[in-house]
């Protein structure tokens, strides 16, 4: 079977780019514990109920909830999972081996890239909120200047998408990644891929570190 795999990466590194290609391609499944959450509320089950209390009270969810949340989501027996945006920190890499993975195989992808790339990459950012096509005024531009080539609307630059609020979350980034890479590195578990690269040669790479897995 498989793998398990944990992605890892930067925001604007291609993870989700890359999760998109491993489902529709490979059969995984995708663990996104934001879309868990939300699942689990509408559900209405007792889990969603706590969890709708922690959030209505302004909490945020805490990491043994989490745990339970993908416990509760996770058939390990017959299935491989992607997990994204999960771990973001060293204890909850080690809480995710001990009770949830609880020694299957698995392994970390690292999309590694120069952080500042990925700055001038978000940057210049800009989405057509109805068509969906994500555009970059530097690798791929729109042929109009501010409009979609789908659909003719205008595009929009995230407020958040300004060089001070990247280059902060970026730093965030930084601190708590590099013990979670020391963490799977030390156990052997962890590959890195240049996400700097094409996403279609991201995706070939990735494939042949599943397959010789």
């Amino acid at each position: 079977m498989k793998p398990q795999l944990i992605l890892i990466g930067a925001p604007g590194s291609g993870k989700g780019t890359q999760a998109k290609n491993l489902i529709d391609e490979m059969g995984y499944n995708h663990i996104s514990t934001g879309d868990l959450l939300r699942a689990e509320i509408a559900k209405g089950s007792e889990l969603g109920q706590k969890l709708k209390s922690i959030l209505d009270a302004g909490n945020l969810v805490d990491d043994a909830t989490v745990l339970e949340l993908l416990n509760a989501n996770c058939e390990l027996e017959g299935k491989s999972y992607i997990f994204d945006g999960y771990p973001r920190n060293l204890e909850q890499a080690k809480a995710l081996d001990e009770h949830v993975l609880k020694g299957a195989n698995s392994m970390a992808i690292y999309f590694d890239i120069d952080l500042e790339i990925l700055i001038e990459r978000i940057v210049n950012r800009r989405t057509a909120p109805k068509s969906g096509e994500i555009y970059n005024l530097i690798t791929r531009p729109p042929k109009v200047p501010g409009k979609c080539d789908v659909s003719g609307e205008d595009l929009v630059h995230r407020k958040d998408d300004n060089e001070d609020t990247v280059r902060n979350r970026m730093n965030i980034f930084k601190e708590n990644v590099d013990p979670i890479l020391e963490y799977y590195e030390g156990q052997g578990r962890l590959q890195r891929v240049n996400a700097a690269s094409s996403a279609v040669e991201v995706f070939e790479l990735i494939k042949k570190i599943i397959d010789n897995k």
